[in-house]
């Protein structure tokens, strides 16, 4: 159940409205629409909650293990905010559109910061079209049987990407069974040189239209030969031939990522940003 800010619920007859917001964004609602097309309103389903101040085709925003903002105004990011600032916090960073991100933090930053991390300028980037570079013909998809050894990777870019080990806690059980997920859904793609990975990425998200590329990372001692962009270019043919766009997002201050990117054809299409929050 989509559930207003007011007294008044929405149910399943509102999915069609919500259906159309996520269609008039695709890449930047990518991540809240892959999990809407595939599980519905039902929050638990879902894996969190659609909220909107007045109705779902002028505001909306997610809130579950990451709180996206997805369509507003200022002010209606700051009754986000509000809200889920009155209810413990879930979620562990805030992204989205930067337009509505940093406005929702502002309101917000005081009761759950300071922040870990603010990255207020990250490129969001799509492919429209073929990969301007070749496609690195050794990435392949990973296998369960590979995944002890694509572990050590994905472990070190995680680190490298959000400043924690995801193995801490429980000693990488649940980071283990997320990648292993990823494979058995074949959305994990690397390139092995004598049993090591080389090259790594995923589709973290894949909504009926888009692809999102997430993980990207080339082993430090090959860093600065085109394996990046290559690789990613591989993933990218991989998400064109199922009739979707490429995308993916990326830190500012990554000068030689985006550079490889812009190398294989991804173009800027808007600005994300994301709050770390411990």
């Amino acid at each position: 159940m989509l559930k207003l800010l007011g007294d008044r619920p929405l149910g399943a007859r509102d999915a069609p409205v919500v259906e159309r917001v996520m269609s008039s964004d695709p890449v930047a609602m990518c991540m809240v629409a892959a999990r809407f097309e595939s599980h519905g309103i039902n929050p638990r389903l879902l894996g969190g909650e659609l909220w909107t101040v007045d109705n779902p085709t002028t505001s909306l925003c997610f809130s579950g293990a990451n709180l996206i903002p997805l369509l507003g105004g200022v002010s209606d990011m700051e009754s986000f905010a509000d809200r889920a600032a009155a209810a413990a916090r879930v979620c562990s960073s805030i992204v989205g559109r930067a337009e509505l991100v940093l406005p929702f933090w502002d309101r917000i930053g005081a009761s759950w910061g300071p922040a870990r991390e603010v990255r207020e300028a990250q490129p969001l980037m799509a492919l429209t079209g073929p990969p301007v570079v070749p496609p690195d013909p050794a990435v392949r998809l990973v296998t369960l049987d590979d995944l002890d050894a694509y572990l050590p990777a994905a472990i070190d870019m995680f680190i490298g990407e959000v400043g924690v080990d995801p193995c801490a806690g429980d000693g990488g059980r649940s980071y283990r069974r997320r990648l292993a997920s990823l494979i058995s859904a074949q959305r994990v793609f690397a390139r092995f040189d004598r049993g090591q990975v080389v090259f790594k990425a995923e589709i973290g998200s894949l909504s009926r239209r888009v692809g999102q590329i997430q993980g990207v990372w080339v082993a430090p001692d090959r860093r600065g030969g085109g394996l990046g962009a290559t690789g990613t270019a591989a993933v990218a043919a991989a998400i064109l031939a199922h009739g979707r766009t490429p995308s993916l997002y990326v830190n500012s201050f990554n000068v030689a990522a985006r550079e490889a990117y812009r190398r294989v054809g991804f173009a800027e299409v808007g600005t994300f940003a994301t709050i770390l929050v411990d």
